[in-house]
């Protein structure tokens, strides 16, 4: 159901977008503030970055920061739910002004993407069942299999390794996979993990490795115009600069991972 909604939301979203360039719709910024509205992709079912809790309501780390950036733009959040394969194309085609997904930062994508100064720094963790003692390392998932999202960092680094990947949308589908014994091992954020493990004590799963993963940063629409770009880019690093100075970005990262992620490790 959740793919045919965000298949049906992106056609409505391109429809809107293409009548907004066409229009000659002006700086990026300039739209967001004109329009009143901010709207935010994320994907909804990634705890505690962005997820709904025992009520349905959209919650999270990302859902914190995103509140943010549009209560200082002065403007209204509005987010957009959507699978990860769906997330990053939605900003490049500015079906979405920007995500909040904790969303990794890597030189390529930022071939293609304008990103705001990183709020949050990962490490990415290995998972396999509690019975399997082969794999330990990156290195042991050659010629194994993993369950992934698609385009995902943690996908190319299974792939990388040699391990054949199957694509899943939702962190919970893709260790009830491990678990199940469906596919040898998953790679995902630490927080992630955690999480997941303290909602199931019982989960036939461990950790075998934790490594170094990419900062996380806000991806934004690259536009030819050099100005509009970096002039939103521009306001989302203010905001994020000053919630890390007067300690916001702490507390929200302590609220919902236990923990500060948003100095990087020394």
């Amino acid at each position: 159901m959740k793919k045919l909604l965000a298949a049906l939301l992106l056609l409505t979203l391109t429809a809107t977008a293409a009548l907004s360039f066409a229009e000659g719709a002006v700086d990026q910024l300039d739209r967001i503030l004109e329009r009143g509205e901010l709207v935010i992709a994320t994907e909804g079912n990634w705890s505690p970055w962005t997820y709904h809790d025992e009520q349905d309501v959209l919650t999270g780390f990302d859902i914190a920061v995103g509140n943010l950036i549009a209560e200082k733009l002065g403007v209204k959040a509005t987010f957009r739910e959507t699978e990860w394969s769906a997330l990053l194309a939605g900003v490049d085609s500015g079906l979405f002004d920007l995500a909040c997904n904790g969303v990794g930062y890597t030189k390529v994508r930022a071939q293609k993407y304008a990103f705001s100064d990183p709020y949050a720094y990962t490490e990415v963790a290995l998972v396999v069942r509690k019975d399997n003692e082969d794999i330990k390392s990156f290195e042991d998932l050659a010629g194994r299999t993993t369950s992934n999202s698609p385009g995902s960092t943690y996908a190319t680094i299974a792939e990388d390794a040699g391990a054949t990947v199957t694509y899943v949308d939702a962190l919970n589908e893709t260790l009830l996979m491990v678990e199940q014994g469906r596919v040898d091992a998953s790679i995902n954020a630490l927080g992630s993990i955690e999480d997941y493990l303290g909602e199931h004590p019982d989960a036939n799963l461990k950790i075998v490795l934790v490594a170094p993963g990419e900062p996380v940063a806000i991806p934004m629409r690259k536009t030819t115009d050099k100005e509009n770009t970096d002039a939103l880019v521009a306001r989302v690093n203010e905001i994020l600069a000053e919630a890390r100075e007067d300690g916001t970005l702490r507390e929200l990262s302590v609220q919902f991972f236990g923990k500060d992620l948003t100095e990087p490790a020394r």
